[in-house]
């Protein structure tokens, strides 16, 4: 499955994306917010791997897209869609940090929630965050989505924030007028 923006393509991650995936999850500036940092780029390519042929909407699984540009094609991200109830998604995205900060993840989320509500009819998405990372939470409040509460030490040594969104206020939200929406 694609997914085209107006400056971005989602789609599957490739094995020659092992390379750039692992240089910026395994960036320190990047990784102190995420959840899973790959070790080494033959890492990296096992997670690629195991992502071939799987199927979003599959229980339990985490179904990540990469983050395209356009213009050049070349990997300056990925969002991930978890797979935790029948009616709810979990959602994650990281960006190369020289891609930060240019409205990239607000466009490739306003698609990716149009497809988890639009498409696969889910009833909620939620979003786990390290409180620390004040951007992403704005990001995500910015779409729409409300802070709920602190769940203890999940990941990390310390306290998560978790935001979640109704399909019913994604479908009422005004539409943006730039590329997702």
């Amino acid at each position: 499955m694609e997914i085209v923006t107006r400056r971005l393509r989602l789609d599957a991650l490739r094995r020659e994306d092992a390379a750039p995936l692992f240089a910026y999850r395994a960036d320190p500036a990047v990784s102190r917010y995420q959840g899973w940092k790959p070790a080494s780029i033959a890492d990296a390519a096992r997670f690629i791997e195991a992502q071939q042929g799987l199927a979003p909407d599959t229980p339990g699984t985490w179904w990540q897209r990469a983050i395209r540009s356009r213009e050049s094609d070349v990997l300056i991200g990925d969002v991930g869609l978890h797979f935790v109830a029948a009616d709810t998604v979990e959602l994650g995205i990281t960006l190369a940090p020289a891609h930060q900060r240019r409205g990239h993840a607000r466009e490739a989320l306003e698609v990716i929630l149009d497809f988890v509500f639009g498409g696969l009819r889910k009833h909620r998405v939620v979003a786990s965050v390290d409180p620390r990372n004040v951007a992403c939470t704005k990001l995500l409040e910015g779409l729409g989505m409300h802070r709920e509460a602190p769940v203890r030490a999940p990941l990390r040594d310390g306290d998560d924030l978790v935001l979640a969104m109704l399909e019913r206020e994604w479908l009422a939200a005004p539409a943006d007028d730039g590329d997702g929406r």
